[in-house]
C-alpha cells in the first residue's frame, strides 16, 4: 500500500475512497479544461466581430464567407417572400428576426437579416415587414444561421410572409425555390428599412467562461486536499 511520510502524518490512502475520488476528480479538470478552451473561443469569436467593424468588401469578391466579414451588396429586395425566424426573443419579448431576400446585380440570392420586430399577443396576425425593392447598396455581416440547442422536426407554413423555427440553407432553398447564400448577412444598425439591429456574438462571454474555468479548478483543489488530509493518519515520532 502506498505510504507516504507528511511531517508527523503518513499518507495511507484507502482503495474505497481513492476509487470514488479520482473519478471525480478528471471530471472537474476536464469541465474546468473544457470552459477554457470556451472562453479561446469565445475570444476569437469576439476579435472577429471586433474585425467585422472595418472597411466593407464586395460580397461578390469573397470566396470563403468568414463569419462577421464586412461586406457590401448592390441589388434590390424580394419583399413578397420573406421569412419571419420565429422563437426569437429580445429584452425579454417575443418576437421574431426578419430574412429578406436580397438579390444581387449578378443575380445571387442572400438573405438579409433586417432585424427583430415583436410578435404581439395574436399569433395569426403577423407584422408588417414591408420594404421597397430599389436598388440599392448596402452593408452588413456574414454571420450564421441561427441553431438551436436542439432540432426539433416542424411543420413548414405556406403563405409570405412565412414563420419558420431555425431554418437550414436547404429548408430555406426548398421554401424560396432557389439556392440562396451559404451564410446571413446581418444588416448594419445605421443602414435604413431595418427594425432592431442589437448584433453581438451569441453565447457566454470569454470572461464568464474563464470564471467557470476557475470555479471547476477550485472544486478540484478543494477535492484533492480533503481527499490527501482524510487519507492521512498521525504516527508517533521516535526520539
Amino acid at each position: 500500500m502506498l505510504s507516504i511520510r507528511l511531517g508527523s502524518r503518513v499518507f495511507r490512502p484507502k482503495w474505497l475512497p481513492t476509487l470514488c475520488v479520482l473519478p471525480l476528480l478528471g471530471l472537474l479538470l476536464w469541465l474546468g479544461s473544457w470552459q477554457v478552451h470556451r472562453a479561446a473561443e469565445k475570444q476569437a469569436l469576439y476579435s472577429a466581430f471586433e474585425k467585422g467593424s472595418g472597411a466593407a468588401v464586395p460580397l461578390a469578391d469573397v470566396r470563403i464567407p468568414q463569419r462577421y466579414l464586412h461586406v457590401q451588396i448592390t441589388g434590390h429586395f424580394v419583399a413578397d417572400h420573406q421569412i419571419l425566424l420565429d422563437n426569437m426573443p429580445h429584452a425579454d419579448s417575443v418576437g421574431y428576426r426578419v430574412l429578406t431576400p436580397f438579390v444581387s446585380t449578378a443575380g445571387q440570392w442572400v438573405l438579409v437579416d433586417r432585424g427583430w420586430v415583436p410578435g404581439g399577443i395574436n399569433r395569426t396576425r403577423l407584422p408588417d415587414v414591408s420594404v421597397p425593392e430599389e436598388m440599392r447598396t448596402l452593408l452588413g455581416r456574414v454571420d450564421e444561421f441561427p441553431r438551436p440547442g436542439v432540432r426539433l422536426g416542424a411543420a413548414e407554413e405556406a403563405g409570405w410572409p412565412r414563420r419558420m423555427n431555425f431554418p437550414t440553407q436547404q429548408s430555406l432553398q426548398r421554401a424560396l425555390g432557389r439556392p440562396v447564400f451559404e451564410r446571413l448577412v446581418l444588416l448594419d444598425a445605421n443602414e435604413p428599412d431595418g427594425y432592431v439591429r442589437d448584433w453581438h456574438p451569441g453565447g457566454l462571454p470569454p470572461m464568464r467562461h474563464l470564471g467557470y474555468a476557475i470555479q471547476w479548478f477550485a472544486l478540484a483543489l478543494t477535492l484533492a486536499v480533503l481527499y490527501v488530509f482524510t487519507q492521512c493518519v498521525r504516527v508517533e515520532l521516535r526520539t
